[in-house]
């Protein structure tokens, strides 16, 4: 019991840092990450935080799961509201924690960029090595994989790429260009993914989390 908890808390340590990370990509103002890309650009078009319209795109994507699932959708994925409600809370206050930062020259918003591409690729490794539950975009990518029968990586790919693109319409529709998509969006599709392999590879802790699920298993 005391290695399941620890479990839950290294995944909800890894949404926290997420969401931090996902604020410091967003300050550098070239677009956020990929998953965040439409509820950011929802966020600057209605009266609503980006926190707000995180946790609403997302509890689409939970329902989807249930529609696409139906029998084969896990009770305890239901828990992912639960972490979408803190995950959608933290980017709000990650932003407003963050309100400090104002990168004008291109320099230091490509390095807010960076930055919080690394941290975003650090809260991923945290999130997923427990291997507890998913969060709202990985179960639909999961869901989508597993009812299409198309393999999970290419299905990733796709879903990040429609994205993206439906942001770019909705921005163009709102605002007649590009607005809350750009450079920063694209550099964090490409670059978190290496990232996470490097952190994998050069770190032990991934490990260390990883193996608290095999104690766990053993002691059922």
């Amino acid at each position: 019991m005391n290695h399941l908890l620890r479990r839950y808390l290294y995944f909800i340590l890894g949404v926290v840092i997420n969401s931090f990370a996902i604020a410091f990509i967003t300050k550098g103002d070239m677009g956020t990450s990929q998953i965040s890309s439409v509820p950011y650009v929802l966020s600057l078009k209605y009266p609503l935080s980006f926190g707000a319209t995180t946790f609403i795109f997302n509890l689409l994507f939970i329902i989807m799961q249930i529609a696409l699932l139906r029998r084969d959708f896990r009770p305890v994925q239901l828990l992912q509201v639960a972490v979408n409600l803190v995950f959608s809370l933290m980017i709000d206050v990650s932003m407003n924690l963050l309100g400090f930062l104002d990168p004008t020259a291109l320099w230091e918003r490509l390095l807010c960029v960076a930055v919080g591409c690394v941290i975003l690729a650090f809260g991923i490794v945290i999130e997923v090595s427990p291997n507890v539950l998913m969060v709202p975009g990985e179960g639909i990518v999961h869901a989508l994989s597993t009812v299409t029968k198309v393999r999970l990586g290419t299905t990733k790919i796709i879903f990040d790429v429609t994205l993206i693109a439906i942001a770019v319409v909705l921005s163009f529709v709102f605002f007649g260009g590009l607005c809350g998509v750009g450079m920063g969006t694209v550099v964090s599709a490409l670059c978190v993914g290496p990232v996470i392999n490097c952190i994998n590879r050069w770190f032990r802790f991934p490990a260390r989390i990883r193996a608290l699920s095999l104690v766990t298993d053993r002691n059922r």
